[in-house]
C-alpha cells in the first residue's frame, strides 16, 4: 500500500510541476502585440517627388571633383516614407533630358556623414525635409564635351514622379554625365 501511495505522489507532484511550467509560456505568448507593427506600417506610404520642394545646395569642389547636396522640403500634408538612393534625371537649358548615369558608388567620402552610410527609412511628415549628397568629375576625358545641365529632376522611386531642382549655375558632370549619390538622409 505504500508503494501504491508513493506512486500516487509522484503522479501527482509531476503533473503539477507540468501545469505550472505549461501556464507561464501560454501567458507570455499571448501578451505579445501582433498588429502595432502592421499598423504603423500601413499609415505610410512611399513618398512622391510631387510632394516636395528642392534646393540644390551649392558644394565644394577640388582636384576635378564637385560635391553638393540637394535638400527636398514635403509640401503636402501627412506623412511618407523615403528610403534607398534617389534616381536622377538631367536636362539642358533646352529642356531637353540627355543621357546620364547615376552611381550609388562614390569614389570619394561625401562630406555630410550621414551620406557615407547605408540607406535606412525616414518618415517625412509636412514641411520636413530630407537629403542627398552628390558628386561628379567635371574634367573631361579625351576630347570630351561635358554635359550642362540646368535642372536636375530627382526621384524617391523609378516609377514615381519627380521633383525639379534647379541649380544657380549649371552643373558639369564628365565622364558621361555620371553622377554619384548618396542615400537619402
Amino acid at each position: 500500500m505504500s508503494l501504491s501511495i508513493f506512486f500516487a505522489f509522484v503522479v501527482i507532484f509531476t503533473l503539477s510541476r507540468h501545469a505550472l511550467t505549461t501556464t507561464p509560456t501560454t501567458t507570455t505568448t499571448s501578451n505579445i502585440p501582433s498588429s502595432s507593427t502592421t499598423t504603423s506600417l500601413q499609415s505610410t506610404t512611399t513618398c512622391q517627388g510631387s510632394q516636395f520642394k528642392g534646393v540644390y545646395n551649392e558644394g565644394e569642389g577640388a582636384a576635378g571633383t564637385i560635391l553638393a547636396s540637394i535638400t527636398l522640403t514635403k509640401q503636402t500634408p501627412g506623412t511618407c516614407t523615403v528610403d534607398g538612393y534617389p534616381t536622377l534625371t538631367l536636362q539642358d537649358k533646352s529642356g531637353a533630358v540627355f543621357s546620364s548615369t547615376t552611381s550609388t558608388t562614390s569614389p570619394v567620402q561625401f562630406p555630410v556623414t550621414a551620406a557615407n552610410k547605408p540607406p535606412s527609412a525616414i518618415t517625412v511628415s509636412d514641411g520636413a525635409s530630407v537629403s542627398f549628397s552628390l558628386g561628379y568629375s567635371d574634367v573631361p576625358v579625351g576630347t570630351e564635351v561635358c554635359a550642362s545641365a540646368v535642372t536636375i529632376s530627382v526621384q524617391f522611386q523609378k516609377s514615381g514622379s519627380t521633383t525639379p531642382v534647379t541649380p544657380s549655375y549649371p552643373i558639369q558632370p564628365c565622364d558621361a554625365a555620371k553622377i554619384w549619390v548618396s542615400p537619402f538622409y
